[in-house]
């Protein structure tokens, strides 16, 4: 692939090319997310790359969408319990107001979040969190990834 997997994110999961993915989703693909300030933060790709909204998708699709989500941000929640005893809660988002394809932020909450943000909106935090190199995805999350695919793993056979 030309260039960087980032400027095509959907396209590189679908070619078994984008290095955050977790697990390929009956609708999308769950991806750890590329900054790690709050460790579990996840995306859920849509497997359609002209998708931008979730009415972009027919009816079943958008069901399946959700559906992922909620497995994605279980598997969020059981493997970040498992691993910080301050793990409070799973916010889950779409908004799509930057990246022009339709996507779910999964954001694990914890209770050593600063005062002023621990109830406050994940998108409140200083912008320098989202660009410093200590939150950036690297080997130090691979428990994490293990994890949260693990119990995504758990969960997709617990429904079968």
């Amino acid at each position: 692939m030309n260039g960087d997997w980032r400027e095509d994110r959907i396209g590189a999961a679908l070619r078994g090319e984008n290095p955050t993915v977790l697990r390929r989703l009956s609708a999308g693909f769950a991806v750890i997310g590329d900054v790690q300030f709050l460790p579990g933060y996840s995306v859920l790709l849509v497997d359609e790359p002209g998708a931008q909204r979730l009415s972009d998708l027919p009816r079943p699709k958008r069901l399946s969408f959700l559906s992922d989500m909620e497995r994605l941000g279980e598997a969020v929640e059981l493997a970040c319990r498992r691993l910080d005893p301050a793990f409070r809660r799973v916010n889950l988002e779409i908004l799509g107001n930057t990246d022009p394809f339709l996507h779910a932020h999964v954001w694990p909450r914890f209770d050593w979040e600063p005062d002023g943000l621990v109830g406050a909106p994940v998108w409140l935090y200083p912008r320098e969190r989202w660009s410093d190199e200590r939150f950036r995805l690297g080997p130090r999350q691979d428990v994490l990834r293990e994890a949260i695919g693990g119990e995504l793993d758990r969960l997709s056979s617990a429904t079968c």
